[in-house]
């Protein structure tokens, strides 16, 4: 029986790093979680404990820290890259790196009704996400966005499904739609793009579009959100989608002797449904193996 070395690749795995940049008594604050994994020809370590290709974890770590000293940080995606082409450049034995990034967005607290120069509040669980993968000299930026939860108490429909002996789900025309979206978004290239204006203006239609579209099922909605995306960013070739269905369901007011029309619900946590699908644009090249790496 033969045996041999599969694919493989190592890394730090959240990196945490706060930056505070000083531009007199304003203070600008980064929150990132930064992850590297490195690829090449590694069979020695693995094999006979040979560790002369092994780039340090730590030295990873300590490399993730001194960029952000040397260089401001900037859009995430511009220091993933910096940091997935150093990798790749600088270690002989490395061919592929992935360098994947959150971040999470502080706001100013507001004092007499204007922000203050150096104190924060959490935005809440929404984070800015980027999976950037570097193989020799080419590169492929995956950005996207966890956390962002979204709520339309009307405009949201579900009926028509297959009945069965099992089915106890009441069929409606008007139902709270709710979920915490989760969406990744593939580059074409990662040249000449405005990294912070794509990703507002990708979220905004996002939000419009959940906002606007009657829908007659989240995946309707899935759907209509990826294709608002595509059409309006040239620069996107295809988006990712995971949803889960933040179920809210009729509280039964009846044995009070009261009427329930459509106003106080039960907002359960699990289990609930996941409805995850891909919007692609016909004439997108190949993710190679961006996809693979930038997994919801």
């Amino acid at each position: 029986m033969g045996i041999s070395l599969g694919p493989n690749q190592y890394g730090k795995a959240e990196v945490r790093l706060v930056t505070v940049r000083r531009a007199g008594g304003v203070h600008h604050l980064r929150d990132l979680t930064v992850s590297s994994a490195l690829r090449g020809d590694l069979s020695a370590t693995h094999l006979t404990g040979d560790n002369s290709a092994v780039l340090a974890t730590d030295t990873q770590k300590n490399t993730v820290y001194a960029f952000a000293k040397q260089q401001d940080v900037g859009e995430i995606e511009d220091f993933a890259l910096r940091l997935g082409q150093h990798f790749v450049g600088t270690q002989e034995k490395i061919t592929g790196a992935r360098i994947s990034v959150e971040e999470q967005e502080w706001d100013r607290i507001t004092v007499d009704g204007a922000p203050h120069d150096h104190s924060f509040s959490s935005s809440g669980g929404e984070r800015r996400t980027t999976t950037v993968t570097v193989h020799a000299d080419r590169a492929w930026v995956v950005s996207g966005v966890d956390g962002l939860v979204v709520l339309k108490s009307t405009g949201s429909e579900f009926h028509g499904y297959p009945k069965d002996e099992y089915t106890t789900l009441v069929e409606t025309d008007d139902r709270i739609l709710a979920t915490a979206v989760t969406a990744r978004w593939r580059y074409e290239g990662f040249t000449g793009i405005d990294w912070a204006k794509s990703h507002r203006e990708i979220r905004r239609t996002l939000l419009e579009t959940f906002a606007t579209k009657h829908s007659l099922s989240l995946q309707q909605t899935l759907y209509a959100m990826g294709e608002a995306v595509l059409q309006a960013r040239p620069e996107v070739a295809e988006i990712r989608f995971s949803l889960p269905n933040k179920h809210h369901f009729l509280v039964d007011l009846s044995p009070f002797g009261l009427e329930n029309h459509n106003e106080v619900f039960y907002a359960a946590d699990r289990p609930y449904g996941l409805i995850e699908g891909t919007v692609v644009r016909d004439e997108a090249e190949e993710p190679g193996p961006a996809w693979t790496d930038a997994v919801l």
